[in-house]
């Protein structure tokens, strides 16, 4: 066997690049070619290497990372609408394989504590299929999320079951063992839950770093595997639970997420899969007579419970039948828990010497993962395939349908003049551009003249920008150009590529006599008719944990309603988080059927205004850690009214400490010569 550090891991990371490439002509998942590369090289296979701690190390670290990103993917606001779904999935794919792998394993001879255990082994289930999820975009649909919460449900009772079973053979073991488990449990569930949001909202508003902020998440991860192992459950509960606290300070579209997502899948999960691949021994069992019998038993039961529990849930929900192959496909899998499962059996020693699950068990153990493994990742593949082309020809359709002639695409031009705003500008484009759209964002600074010093200024700042968007997969067209006025430059960029909507930062006062928006915004308001987000940032886009909205009375009438609600709402939604609508009773009802109609899953609670003249309520409201958005009007428009004259004071005195977004509906359109 090959011992060597440098050459084991050049193996691994050959099998890592070619494995998806070779597979991907045959339409095998990848997943599918890293486990049966672990079967070949492993020690029972060709014995090329060895399945020392490195394999150990790293495979733990990449179940922990399947774990923390099915949690931080999913979009706690949908998760709150489909929680009975998600609890009756994980109950059925929990007790229909427990009654089923009960009854097979006693016909098989075992006892009851074995049969339970073996059961439990059918009940558990890991998200192996989940990177084709997420490599397809569908981590957010209902059913990939009553999955990811289904597993959490099964996996807890099974791994109770086993804490349970493998108590029972313990010396000095009493009732109060079972109530002090339970008891720190929920004690480090509680701590987790409220203590690492803070802790992650302080680090985030301090450190923006993107090596420092990943490392930082990693911490809080193997913290709390490492603290649910220390009171005696299984680490991947821990990893989970983070990944549900810091899911509101990681929004989808950005960088960190992105970097997160990109070392996972490039390195962490591999090697967990490899390793899995490298505990299958299929020689086994052709040398234990009987072997075969229990690891087809054990397969046939793990398959065909799953599907039935998903089964179920498909017809009890009124779901259709793609969304119960992906469930399928995401809970048929078998590694982390059946594997605990499987070892804590085979360890436990019976008073006359044999063990309690023997060397057939393991050996079927092993090719229930395998099978299950590959039959998940197919099946998932399949059915991820055909939703996302149809997601796709869908939004297509729709793109077409709903742009009227003469108006601008989904395209969004930030406008760079601050270097100290461009990180909050270019993650405010991320957020608000809608997903799939194929439009590129585009950043554009304009120089004065011939300033060598403000065009040398400029480039780096449209570098910066870039650099930022590429850590999330976007590309950003970049422009430099000069003018007399950049007022005239910015809206003769916004006519030459179609721009739907521009984006810039607050003007900052240097001067006494300057006015709170500045010459720029106060010339490009009168000059463009699109919509215009100007955004003054106070601490991180992340770490908002609400959405203040401030909308004008008779805002429903004008031409840009649509738009701009579209643009809060996908921003509420990137920051899983809910808005507080503040209007006329009138307007508060037209927001809440738009939203309700078009963003369903988005939390809006609405609240008659009255206080147009003084926006003290609405300032005690707003927390630090929220962001105020005010809806603002053209003068000489349906839903201009003289309070918004006093806006600029108000928020200058009201809201110096907040991050506040204010928004230009666009105008109806008109054709310039």
């Amino acid at each position: 066997m090959i011992t060597d550090p440098t050459w084991i891991f050049l193996i691994v990371l050959g099998i890592i690049l070619f494995a998806p490439m070779l597979l991907d002509k045959l339409r095998v998942p990848s997943i599918v070619g890293m486990i049966f590369a672990g079967v070949l090289i492993g020690p029972h296979g060709f014995g090329v290497l060895e399945r020392d701690t490195s394999f150990e190390l790293f495979g733990k670290v990449g179940l922990y990372y399947i774990m923390f990103l099915a949690s931080l993917e999913m979009n706690l606001q949908d998760v709150q609408r489909i929680k009975g779904r998600a609890a009756t999935l994980g109950l059925l794919s929990f007790v229909i394989p427990m009654g089923i792998g009960y009854a097979a394993n006693s016909m098989l001879g075992y006892g009851a504590a074995a049969a339970v255990l073996m059961a439990a082994m059918y009940a558990s289930h890991t998200l192996i299929a989940y990177p084709i999820v997420l490599r397809y975009g569908l981590s957010r649909l209902d059913s990939v999320s009553i999955a990811v919460g289904g597993t959490i449900v099964a996996d807890t009772l099974t791994l109770l079951v086993l804490a349970v079973v493998g108590g029972v053979f313990k010396e000095h073991v009493t009732g109060l063992y079972w109530l002090w488990l339970l008891v720190k449990v929920v004690a480090l569930g509680g701590i987790i839950i409220y203590s690492f949001p803070r802790i992650g909202r302080w680090f985030f508003r301090r450190y923006d770093d993107s090596v420092v902020q990943y490392v930082f998440v990693l911490c809080l991860v193997f913290l709390g595997a490492g603290l649910m192992e220390f009171v005696g459950m299984e680490g991947i509960l821990g990893a989970f639970l983070v990944g549900l606290v810091l899911n509101r300070l990681i929004p989808p579209s950005s960088p960190l997420m992105s970097h997160i997502e990109f070392v996972g899948n490039a390195l962490f999960i591999p090697f967990f899969l490899i390793g899995v691949g490298m505990l299958i021994n299929l020689g086994a069992l052709v040398e234990h007579e009987g072997a075969i019998v229990v690891a087809a038993v054990m397969v046939a039961v793990g398959l065909g419970s799953k599907w039935l529990a998903c089964f179920v849930t498909q017809k009890a929900f009124k779901m259709s039948l793609g969304e119960r192959r992906l469930m399928f496909g995401l809970t048929g899998s078998r590694a982390a828990a059946t594997l605990a499962v499987v070892l804590v059996g085979y360890k436990i020693i019976l008073p006359d010497g044999s063990r309690l699950l023997g060397d057939d068990v393991l050996n079927g153990a092993m090719v229930l993962i395998l099978v299950t493994c590959v039959v998940s990742s197919l099946i998932t593949e399949n059915t991820a395939r055909k939703v996302a082309v149809a997601q796709r020809s869908a939004a297509t359709a729709t793109t077409v349908v709903a742009q009227p002639a003469g108006e601008a695409p989904d395209r969004i031009l930030m406008a760079l003049h601050n270097p100290s705003m461009v990180q909050a500008l270019v993650d405010l484009s991320l957020m608000l551009r809608t997903p799939h759209s194929v439009a590129p964002i585009i950043a554009l600074n304009v120089v004065l003249d011939n300033n060598p010093s403000a065009r040398q200024s400029g480039e780096e700042q449209l570098e910066h920008a870039v650099k930022l968007a590429a850590a999330t997969n976007m590309r950003i067209q970049t422009y430099q150009r000069w003018s007399v006025n950049v007022a005239s430059g910015i809206s003769h960029t916004i006519k030459e590529r179609a721009v739907s909507d521009l984006v810039l930062g607050l003007h900052q006062k240097e001067r006494l006599s300057d006015t709170f928006y500045g010459k720029l915004s106060t010339d490009l308001l009168g000059a463009i008719d699109r919509q215009i987000f100007i955004f003054r940032a106070t601490m991180p886009l992340n770490t908002m944990q609400r959405i203040q909205l401030l909308v004008p009375p008779k805002a429903e009438y004008e031409q840009g309603f649509g738009g701009w609600l579209d643009r809060v709402a996908l921003l509420a939604r990137q920051l899983t988080c809910g808005i507080n609508a503040y209007s006329t009773a009138d307007t508060l009802t037209a927001v809440e059927h738009y939203v309700g109609s078009k963003h369903n899953g988005v939390p809006l609670l609405g609240t008659e205004y009255r206080s147009w003249n003084d926006l003290v309520p609405l300032a005690h409201n707003a927390r630090t850690d929220h962001l105020v958005v005010f809806v603002c009007a053209r003068r000489g428009t349906i839903s201009f009214h003289n309070y918004l004259d006093r806006l600029p004071d108000q928020i200058e005195r009201y809201f110096s400490s907040r991050n506040v977004l204010m928004v230009y509906p666009q105008q109806p359109f008109t054709r310039r010569s």
